[in-house]
């Protein structure tokens, strides 16, 4: 994957929009706890965009492996034809504006072998700001053919991030004070598995929404140790905002595994350790 291969600008869409290949448009927008966000797209979309939902598409039923587990690949490859993905075209994929749900969307397509993927650099706001135009017109696409393969990027399970934490870098994407153990508002116990690295995603997020510059994410990711030969991993709440850490990994250049149950799954077993603090062990 190239340095800035993961991102689109809403300038550059605009462009592949009005060209020979446009791309397939998703339309994941999403928010912890709800609400709904489908009334949302209803309102307004990308013109040609397909909603897809988040909880209940992109992931599986919440249970031991997480608030927010990765779907059965079939299913997935399912929900990606109704919505219209084929193999050989394009993917776009945005949300409204904070890029974690876009990320889960994108971490999806390109580990079960889509490749030609893209999020929207500050999803709708981006797009609006650029002076692009919201449609609230029912979408129907043609069925895709996307089958499915998982494999193509990495996918941690827990005795893997906790091994990656002792032996190369596993970033924490949640925010520091949940890392810390000071406050836990969703899962079960707060703290982080031992060795991880503190890396709020929301630090890869300049002041306009937009992801940094890769200068700007290689400098960041390097004082964390994620530089060099070093194998990394991330892990967040969910494997939602973590997907969002991998993508300003993959724009850096750097490849990186996902822990996708990440903490809600880590923390639901009682029989592993748990840090508390600032340090990493």
């Amino acid at each position: 994957m190239t340095a800035t291969s993961a991102l689109i600008s809403a300038s550059e869409l605009t462009t592949e929009l009005a060209g020979p290949r446009p791309p397939v448009l998703l339309d994941i927008r999403w928010q912890l706890g709800g609400p709904d966000m489908r009334p949302a797209y209803e309102a307004g979309h990308l013109p040609g965009a397909v909603y897809v939902d988040l909880d209940r598409e992109l992931a599986g039923p919440a249970g031991s492996g997480g608030r927010h587990p990765l779907p059965p690949v079939e299913d997935f490859g399912a929900v990606m034809r109704r919505a219209g993905v084929s193999s050989g075209r394009p993917v776009v994929v945005y949300d409204g504006g904070l890029g974690w749900a876009a990320a889960r969307a994108w971490w999806l397509l390109r580990w079960t072998g889509h490749t030609d993927v893209r999020v929207l650099d500050g999803g709708v706001g981006a797009w609006t700001a650029a002076g692009g135009a919201l449609s609230a017109d029912r979408v129907t696409p043609a069925e895709g053919d996307f089958r499915p393969k998982a494999g193509s990027l990495g996918l941690l399970s827990a005795d893997e991030a906790a091994d990656l934490a002792r032996t190369g870098v596993l970033l924490d994407a949640r925010a520091g004070e949940r890392y810390r153990g000071e406050v836990e508002p969703i899962d079960r116990v707060g703290g982080h598995i031992p060795g991880a690295v503190s890396a709020p995603t929301t630090e890869n997020v300049g002041v306009d929404g937009l992801l940094l510059a890769p200068d700007a994410l290689r400098a960041r990711f390097s004082g964390l140790g994620a530089a060099g030969s070093a194998d990394v991993g991330v892990y967040c709440g969910s494997g939602v905002s973590g997907a969002h850490q991998v993508l300003a990994l993959a724009v850096a250049g750097i490849p990186a595994a996902l822990y996708a149950g990440s903490w809600s799954e880590w923390s639901s077993d009682e029989s592993r350790p748990v840090a508390t603090g600032p340090d990493r062990f």
